[in-house]
């Protein structure tokens, strides 16, 4: 068991869940990190859940290289193993229990933005995209959250979905007045 090691493995475009599976045929372990993207219809304004790769492109993979390579390398949706000076490159053990410490059960990468009341944040999408405002608390379902909207004629309370809020950064502060 020493002599399994950690690499990233580079996989042809839009195939890391099948390249996890095959090498998982293989009796190799895989971490393919994954996110949950909402994305709004531009026209009815209706929220969709996208599956997409947290690294696109890329997964982990944990194997004997001196035996496993070969197969490896020939399994589909495998297009490389990341090298350095043309030796594949083991990555270590506390980085991949550093991405699975951000991983829920089910696979998906957990959101870990923190805000606190008061703090000033920026709609990301949906029908309130650009405007920005102060995020007020967390709503019951943790999917969701309130925020005092500040534009230049009114205030307004509004709940929006969590995904479409990012914390404004000391640099965009001076823009959560400017609508």
């Amino acid at each position: 068991m020493s002599s399994l090691k950690w690499y990233v493995v580079h996989t042809h475009p839009k195939q890391e869940e099948r390249t996890s599976d095959n090498l998982i045929a293989w009796g190799i372990e895989t971490l393919t990190p994954r996110l949950r993207v909402k994305k709004y219809n531009e026209f009815t304004g209706r929220p969709s859940v996208l599956i997409k790769p947290f690294f696109p492109g890329y997964i982990f993979s944990r194997f004997n290289f001196d035996e496993l390579y070969h197969k490896l390398r020939f399994t589909r949706g495998v297009h490389s193993v990341v090298c350095f000076n043309n030796k594949p490159v083991a990555v270590d053990d506390e980085i991949v229990e550093l991405v699975r410490s951000r991983m829920g059960e089910d696979g998906f990468m957990k959101d870990f933005e923190q805000l606190q009341a008061g703090d000033e944040v920026v709609i990301k999408d949906g029908r309130f995209q650009d405007f920005c405002g102060v995020f007020e608390r967390d709503m019951e379902d943790g999917d969701r959250v309130r925020i005092l909207l500040n534009t230049v004629t009114f205030q307004a309370h509004v709940v929006v979905d969590r995904a479409a809020v990012n914390k404004v950064t000391p640099a965009q502060s001076h823009l959560a007045y400017s609508f």
